[in-house]
């Protein structure tokens, strides 16, 4: 094998691996006082087999148990509003797609 050709093995090994470390690194997770203060104030609208839903709720971590949560796979007459998931519904207003902890803590004065 070649000079070259091992040393450009050995970079993309090393890419693979930098990306691996990052993918894998835990991500901060929303507070437990944070997410029962948005669990009281929003409703979160998902629904089974939604991978942008997957995402929201990760971003609670554990505390994703204190979030007022309504599955539209399972509960369709609570949903008739709802144009997708995941939906976040603040004072009335909706709020459709991911939504990143800090944006939810300003709609929720949290």
């Amino acid at each position: 094998m070649r000079r070259s050709t091992l040393i450009n093995i050995i970079i993309i090994l090393l890419i693979l691996a930098l990306v691996l470390v990052v993918k894998l690194k835990p991500h901060n997770k929303t507070s437990e006082e944070i997410a029962k203060c948005i669990g009281e104030r929003a409703t979160l609208y998902v629904q089974l087999g939604c991978h942008y839903c997957e995402i929201q709720e990760k971003m609670f971590g554990e505390n994703v148990k204190y979030l007022n949560k309504i599955d539209c796979f399972f509960e369709r007459d609570k949903c008739a509003e709802i144009k997708g998931t995941p939906t976040w519904k603040i004072n009335g207003e909706y709020y459709l797609g991911v939504q990143t902890i800090e944006k939810l803590r300003e709609l929720t004065g949290c």
